[in-house]
């Protein structure tokens, strides 16, 4: 198995029902990539024939089966050049007459298998049925592959199956829309499971939809190889294997699958409003418009006192109307950077320091979400304290440690807690939790209107991102966008929550503290605080809905979630030691597929 080699991303604008045409063009463009050295190819999705088609009938005569005419052009390619080849078209399974939005993969052995899309878009269902074959994984001589096709990426559970499974690469055919590529999602799916992603995406306008282009081979830290903005073309980029599976395997060491024992729960296939009010039981707080800030800044190493009297200024230049503040992690003691210094800088937990966060509470009429580096009996934990004027409401340890702070940091034993107020329902994580998916699922699950993330150390960089070409219409960001990858903002999107984010500046911290919203039009409204700054930045977080039933607000909706496949995700809860994986005619997991 080669440790090292090149991969290409095809994008392309096909013509909708030109289906020979469309071959012919994306055969020539593989025959570029393979000639430039890629031995792994990816094509858009449904790249042999458009993707805008009004019904069955409309498409019907241009499904085929897998294998089938399609396949059998691309596996002769694969054939020649010794490549393997994702190719994105509608399929027909023969035996039922289904038709699907699918992937096949190709080898130099001719179709291993194909993918059908299991997360839909508004488009498929009106000529295609959900996948049923699962996320499988393929064992080749190029590693692990995986594919994912387009909205898959709107969620986080199918790229994190594929990388449980042990997938190295995340094929990518898509036709995006509504933002420039590469999407922000697309480099949260790599960054989170430590994989390539090779996105090929298509661009033009069909039926008067305005796709993205923007095609990308990205790393496993998200960072952006190679990208083409607009025009057919070839992306190349490079997969080395060895030092990705490394950091791949210590990240996933820190996953705690016992606290997401409710990603199987499908809680939005009903009315949220009724049910989350199921029996009685802690129904939604009542709507309300209410405003949240949080704090930039960079604490005093072991100073306690001088750190709650800057705290105490920044609260001061506040509106008397926020009704939440949310500080960084490790803002009342500093920021341990070692094991000697966390022992320096650990504080316990007392009446009296409650007391202190409780008068500031009181003094400035908000309630508090603090961060503190708290000494235990056996070590130290990264702490979350919420506080009102008239108590502690909720007391968090932080539950997935990464990286240095391994070394000095206990992880949490107790779950994220949740917690009802007048301003909505509240969920507290912590710094590195946000590199975790599967715990900010977990709290919009329980219906969480916000999430308050103190953060600190060790969070990927906000990047930013080029203008682009492409006439994509509003809310997508066209021009210079200097954080079109915010981690905070990819979490409140794809839970559709608020996520208050109190960031370190840099170079602890990330910078960019901000009030994200449930939703890409909150976009327009967001305030940040400039990376290497301190100060402050404040929105609304508005609960409020426009009919006593069920939810018109988007917050408490919530329509991602419920298209989940949640009877996909069992091993998403599973510890890695209940289950071991096993590979079946070199699929990974005994999904159905061929291998060469």
């Amino acid at each position: 198995m080669p440790r090292r080699y090149r991969v290409a991303a095809i994008q392309f604008e096909p013509e909708l029902g030109a289906k020979e045409r469309n071959r012919e063009r994306l055969l020539a463009l593989c025959t570029e990539a393979v000639r430039a050295g890629a031995r792994l190819v990816v094509t858009p999705e449904m790249a042999t024939t458009g993707y805008c088609w009004y019904d069955r009938a409309e498409i019907a005569p241009f499904v085929e089966p897998v294998p089938g005419p399609t396949t059998e052009r691309f596996a002769a390619l694969a054939r020649e050049h010794a490549c393997y080849l994702v190719v994105g078209l509608p399929e027909v399974d023969p035996r039922t007459g289904i038709f699907y939005n699918s992937a096949a993969l190709i080898g130099p052995g001719g179709v291993l298998g194909v993918y059908r899309k299991t997360h839909s878009f508004i488009s498929e269902p009106k000529w295609a049925k959900d996948g049923d074959h699962g996320l499988p994984v393929w064992e080749t001589e190029l590693g692990r592959l995986g594919i994912l096709i387009c909205m898959d990426a709107d969620y986080f559970e199918p790229a994190r199956l594929l990388a449980l499974q042990g997938a190295d690469v995340l094929c990518f055919p898509t036709n995006w829309l509504l933002e420039k590529g590469p999407g922000a999602s697309w480099m949260a799916r790599a960054l989170e499971n430590g994989c390539y992603l090779i996105a090929a995406d298509r661009y033009g306008c069909e039926r008067g939809v305005q796709f993205s282009g923007g095609s990308a081979i990205i790393a496993p830290d998200g960072t952006i190889q190679c990208r083409l903005d607009t025009g057919d073309g070839v992306v190349l980029g490079e997969v080395d294997l060895e030092p990705a599976r490394a950091d791949r395997s210590r990240l996933f060491g820190a996953r705690r699958p016992e606290f997401y024992d409710t990603l199987t729960l499908n809680a939005y296939l009903w009315n949220p409003l009724e049910f989350h009010g199921l029996y009685g039981h802690r129904p939604l707080p009542p709507g309300r418009r209410s405003r949240v800030a949080v704090v930039q800044l960079q604490p005093l190493p072991g100073s306690l006192a001088d750190n709650v009297a800057r705290i105490d200024e920044s609260l001061a230049t506040l509106p008397r109307s926020v009704r939440l503040v949310v500080l960084p992690e490790y803002a009342l003691t500093g920021v341990p950077h070692d094991a000697s210094a966390a022992e320096r800088l650990a504080v316990p937990l007392t009446d009296d320091l409650v007391a202190t966060l409780r008068r500031l509470a009181r003094r400035h009429r908000t309630l508090l979400a603090v961060g503190v580096l708290e000494r235990l009996t056996a070590g130290c934990a990264s702490t979350v304290l919420l506080v009102a004027p008239d108590g502690l409401l909720a007391h968090y340890r932080k539950v997935h440690v990464i990286g240095h702070e391994r070394a000095f940091l206990l992880p949490g034993d107790a779950g994220p807690p949740v917690v009802d107020l007048p301003l909505g329902r509240v969920g507290v994580l912590a710094g590195t939790d946000l590199l975790f998916p599967e715990i900010v699922r977990v709290l919009a699950l329980a219906g969480c209107d916000l999430i308050v993330a103190p953060a600190g150390p060790l969070l990927p960089p906000v990047r930013g991102l080029g203008p682009t070409a492409v006439p994509l219409p509003s809310p997508a960001v066209t021009g210079e966008d200097p954080t079109h990858f915010h981690l905070a903002r990819v979490r409140a999107f794809e839970n559709m929550t608020y996520v208050a984010y109190a960031a370190l500046p840099e170079p602890d911290g990330t910078g960019w503290s901000g009030l994200f919203g449930p939703v890409p039009e909150t976009r327009a409204s967001e305030q940040l605080v400039e990376p290497r700054s301190t100060g402050l930045a404040w929105g609304v977080v508005d609960t409020t809905n426009l009919a006593t039933r069920y939810p018109t607000n988007p917050v408490r909706a919530k329509d991602l979630l419920r298209m989940r496949r949640t009877d996909l995700y069992d091993l998403l809860q599973i510890s890695p030691a209940a289950s071991p994986l096993t590979i079946t005619a070199g699929v990974v997991g005994g999904a159905s597929g061929r291998a060469e």
